[in-house]
């Protein structure tokens, strides 16, 4: 390959799922003209985080599965080089792709109370297999931001939790699954998001610590990922100008955080991701197609995920870097590539799923991770109220009436004690996490008025919109909204 052809192989660009056949056609013609690496997938146009506020269009998402599966095998068949595919599927596929499997979020994951670590390998190792399986070869996934910042718009659920020493343990546990199911992952996103207040698609986040806070927080998981042979690592869009001379740059294109930090100071050997370079954190920056693509090489990145302006980067890049240096990133992800088998790609078939097995896992999971943060459960009072018709059950944010309320299989309008069932709509923070005011308040109302158990299915960061918890007789956290959750907390409701 010539020097060019080299650098384009640093490329994963965006291909959307639901798309036109013109744009398609488009991605066809950037594999053939420019000759790129790979191509890392997104549900749509209009679900790309950076797009959010245009999601008002309608769109049809029958078949995401089976469109991914045809679109792999259209994209490979013109590559001249066969393509890396990535996905970022945190939680699996399903963080993308409609009707496959959703495994539990970081946050949930991060309140296992037993053999934490051993469920979490699985986890990754469950979902990395559908992911090989469905011809993706690298996940860009777990998160390593310790999520200390109750108000971060953009991590939260995302992260293992608070404490730095179990987002280090639970995110090496996640990489290890995914690397043992045969596919790549990556640590993200350092230096670390976790202590943010903006969210870097939108805008610019900056991180105000010095060095030795950022080494005792921030830093410390990807070290540890470091020491135990993580060999893939995203730098996000956040600026730390404690450590570039108090200058606001974005980690993603500073040679300070990426060279000397991360490779010269914290000894990563591995390759280096950039997050997606068409969030307006960096993209608004750079005016000149291509620059920004330049910036994120020089820093020291060996992918490029997410460009917009392939050619223009390839060109720069081609005009700026020297022969040894392309030489040697080109040569890593060659390397990566052959461990990964992306050179043995043939044509798939629609894979099938083990629904019955992911059941059972998400049962033995919710087993581990559903908690009573508050009061306790008296299983006996309980039947005992039911059996005399004062138990009184109300659900919140449902469209018909939930799984684990059929499970309970009781009404009363005159009641005792009360179970008050909320399933939270979004597990993101915006909008109060989706949950309209006028509820909140007859919720906070109904616990005012009679011994309440709150049953809590969804991100735990939403329970300081319900008011004092003090409020509840007792407060179970479900983390999740999965059926198997529902059956896990109704049994345990009415036969402990």
């Amino acid at each position: 390959m010539n020097k060019s052809q080299k650098i384009a192989q640093c490329f994963s660009p965006a291909a959307f799922i639901h798309d036109t056949e013109e744009n398609y056609q488009e991605i066809e013609k950037l594999i053939l003209e420019e000759e790129i690496g790979g191509l890392t997938f997104f549900h749509s146009r209009h679900s790309a985080a950076a797009n959010f506020e245009k999601r008002a269009e309608s769109l049809d998402t029958e078949g995401t599965f089976e469109k991914l599966i045809s679109l792999i095998n259209r994209y490979q068949k013109v590559s001249k080089t066969p393509l890396l595919i990535s996905i970022d599927g945190e939680y699996g596929l399903a963080m993308r792709i409609e009707n496959t499997p959703q495994y539990p979020f970081a946050i949930s994951l991060g309140s296992l109370k037993q053999d934490a670590e051993k469920w979490v390998e699985e986890v990754g190792h469950r979902m990395g297999l559908d992911m090989k399986n469905s011809g993706i070869h690298l996940n860009l996934a777990p998160c390593s931001d310790v999520n200390t910042n109750p108000d971060n718009p953009v991590i939260g659920y995302r992260s293992f939790r608070d404490n730095a020493e179990n987002v280090a343990k639970l995110s090496l546990a996640a990489y290890q699954g995914m690397i043992k199911a045969g596919i790549g992952a990556c640590l993200k996103h350092f230096p670390g998001h976790g202590d943010t207040a903006v969210d870097s698609h939108l805008g610019l986040p900056i991180l105000n610590k010095t060095k030795a806070q950022l080494e005792a927080e921030e830093l410390v998981p990807f070290q540890y990922g470091i020491d135990h042979g993580v060999e893939m690592i995203m730098v996000g869009h956040l600026a730390v100008p404690a450590l570039t001379g108090g200058k606001e740059v974005p980690a993603s294109i500073s040679r300070e955080l990426i060279t000397v930090l991360l490779k010269e100071e914290m000894g990563f050997k591995g390759l280096v991701i950039s997050d997606a370079l068409n969030m307006k954190a960096v993209a608004k920056h750079f005016p000149e197609p291509g620059m920004l693509e330049w910036k994120a090489f020089q820093a020291g990145n060996d992918i490029l995920c997410f460009s917009d302006h392939v050619k223009e980067g390839i060109e720069i890049i081609a005009e700026k870097a020297s022969e040894e240096v392309v030489d040697l990133v080109f040569e890593k992800i060659m390397e990566l590539k052959k461990k990964l088998g992306v050179f043995d790609f043939h044509p798939m078939e629609v894979p099938s799923f083990d629904w019955e097995g992911h059941s059972k896992l998400q049962k033995e999971l919710a087993q581990n991770y559903v908690s009573v943060i508050s009061g306790d459960i008296d299983s006996q009072n309980l039947k005992g109220l039911i059996q005399s018709g004062k138990l009184g059950y109300s659900e919140y944010f449902t469209s018909s009436p939930s799984l684990f309320s059929q499970k309970l299989g009781f009404q009363s309008d005159s009641s005792e004690k009360q179970i008050i069932a909320v399933f939270v709509p979004s597990h993101k923070p915006l909008n109060q996490f989706g949950m309209d005011s006028e509820a909140l308040d007859k919720i906070k109302e109904l616990a005012s008025t009679k011994p309440s158990i709150l049953v809590h299915f969804g991100n735990p960061l939403a329970l300081k919109h319900l008011g004092d918890l003090n409020a509840f007789e007792t407060v179970i956290c479900a983390y999740q909204g999965f059926e198997e959750v529902q059956e896990v907390i109704a049994f345990k409701l009415l036969e402990e």
